[in-house]
């Protein structure tokens, strides 16, 4: 029993140490708004810098009607134009863009460009990526956004503004995702939850931290920051290109932001298990960086820190063990309560916190799930393609 009761106290001790010591990941700040962060319309077209978004897009024929209107009508008076390439679709993907351009009157702002063939050692994305920002020309910034996400019209002058204000070489934000489906509820809050610890955004933002990354749904970089950096071709193979970019920008000397909005929105819906599981398992052992150890680590401090604590909470409630069973149910509490403002975050109830357990241990089958797959050949993909990558730098 008294080992039990060590267990249980360092369950409560690692608890209260991230959630005290690690930048505060729970809280969902800064965030990115029009009130605060936006630069004043109106303002002298000369004196802002010119900006071209990059956005790869394949098999995205569906969704492009609502989403690619809102990248192509931001409201900035800087020269803004926008590069759609179409990486190889077979569902219409360049003329559903240019239809969505001319029905919105913002045809002049886009170019959609033929993807090239994929070449050896290149992820699909980051190709498309690559392509896209070899239009810049001498544009000071590069916007790269996904084709499924939808963005407030002052968006764009926001990151701008934190850009130019803060002095910063990227900066990023976390779209707020699709909630719908009772599986959408407890996972997706949960996937942003995760993500944020792994990445605390206040410790990204700090450059006395190591710690980088990004969220690709939004990222404005500096064109000559990230060539300083080594440029697209530097994370060529990269399958999570987003914390890729941040790294590269970061240990070049970039300073990098990273936050959450609501003016920045994933349309692209989960609703199942299923689908949730996919993308986790598209990219979770490549973020692992293939490695088995890491593997048994990450599954060992998983289970450590969601399961064990209700496991000791309701087993030492029947077994009575009052003392077993208050340390469990009081490191419970503190992660269900650090959970909640990631809900609210993303209109989802209170209700929904206790259930983080089952959520951190689904999340870990997914991550199992990913590494078994990447054993059979069949890891990381992207719309489509299947690679099998060496570990990431």
């Amino acid at each position: 029993m008294v080992i039990l009761w060590g267990v249980a106290a360092s369950a409560l001790a690692a608890w209260i140490g991230l959630i005290l010591g690690r930048g505060f990941f729970w809280w969902p700040a800064p965030r990115l708004s029009c009130r605060r962060d936006a630069l004043r319309r109106g303002a002298d077209a000369s004196d802002l810098p010119s900006v071209v978004a990059v956005i790869p897009a394949r098999n995205e024929a569906a969704i492009l009607p609502e989403t690619l209107p809102s990248v192509l009508a931001q409201d900035y008076d800087g020269p803004f134009r926008v590069a759609l390439v179409d990486d190889r679709s077979e569902d219409g993907t360049s003329d559903a863009a240019k239809q969505a351009a001319e029905e919105c009157v913002r045809s002049e702002r886009l170019t959609v460009l033929a993807g090239e063939p994929l070449p050896t050692g290149w992820s699909g994305k980051v190709w498309a990526m690559h392509q896209g920002a070899g239009t810049a020309g001498d544009a000071e910034w590069l916007w790269f956004t996904d084709a499924d996400i939808a963005h407030k019209p002052w968006v764009l002058r926001a990151l701008v503004s934190i850009a130019v204000r803060g002095e910063r070489d990227l900066v990023s934000t976390m779209a707020t995702l699709r909630v719908a489906s009772i599986w959408d509820r407890l996972l997706i809050p949960a996937f942003v939850y995760f993500f944020a610890k792994l990445y605390p955004f206040r410790f990204v933002s700090s450059p006395r931290m190591r710690t980088a990354g990004a969220a690709g749904g939004c990222i404005l970089v500096r064109t000559a920051a990230l060539k300083r950096a080594g440029g697209i071709e530097a994370i060529r193979d990269a399958l999570i290109d987003d914390c890729a970019l941040g790294r590269l920008i970061k240990r070049a000397g970039g300073r990098l932001w990273l936050g959450y909005s609501k003016g920045v929105e994933s349309l692209r819906g989960y609703g199942s298990l299923r689908s949730v599981w996919d993308m986790v398992a598209r990219s979770a052992y490549t973020q692992l960086g293939h490695s088995p150890i890491k593997l048994i680590g990450t599954i060992l401090g998983m289970l450590f820190l969601y399961a064990l604590p209700p496991i000791l909470c309701i087993g030492g409630a029947a077994a009575g063990a009052p003392l077993l069973a208050t340390l469990g149910g009081v490191t419970w509490g503190l992660m269900a309560a650090s959970f909640i403002p990631m809900l609210r975050h993303h209109r989802v109830g209170g209700w929904i916190a206790p259930l983080l357990p089952l959520a951190g241990v689904l999340y870990t089958a997914m991550t199992i799930s990913s590494a078994w797959r990447h054993a059979r050949g069949r890891g990381g993909s992207w719309k489509g393609r299947i690679y099998s990558t060496p570990p990431e730098a």
